[in-house]
Formats: C-alpha cells, structure tokens, sequence
C-alpha cells in the first residue's frame, strides 16, 4: 500500500455495513392440480323403418265350362251394346 514516510501509526479499519447478496435457488415442487372431466353417455332411439310385407293367398275354383261361358256372354253383351 502506501509507504509510511511521515511515521504515521497504522489506522483502525472501518468496518461499513455489510452488502447483501441473495441467491435465489429454486426446485420444483409437484402440486397437483386436478381437472374433474363428466362424461355424459347419452342414449337416443331413432325410428328407422323397417319394410316388411304381408302376403295374402286365396284358391279360386275355375273350371273350364264357367270360363267359357262367361266368354260367350261377354260376346253377346258386346254385340248388344254395339246395336244400341
């Protein structure tokens, strides 16, 4: 430092106020956090048509004589329209 030239006796230290210094160390920490999802599992019925067929069966008795009779009165009732 400084040479003692005028025979000076050494001095006190002053001491100031400390200077404060932080450090900041950060870790995680887990914290849970919890998100409640509802499903809803809704149920609809929705009419779809469905075709469905009914058949009818009848016998009908046809002999050869009625239907042949009935041709000739279809030919007579013809010709009687026909001379009116």
């Amino acid at each position: 430092m400084y040479d003692h030239c005028f025979h000076c006796p050494p001095a006190d230290p002053i001491y100031t106020d400390p200077t404060v210094i932080v450090q900041d160390f950060y870790y995680p920490q887990i914290v849970p956090v919890v998100h409640t999802v509802q499903v809803v599992k809704r149920h609809h019925c929705v009419p779809v048509p469905k075709h469905v067929y009914n058949y009818v069966e009848s016998d009908q008795n046809c002999s050869v004589s009625a239907s042949a009779n009935n041709m000739k009165r279809g030919g007579q009732v013809s010709r009687a329209r026909g001379r009116r």
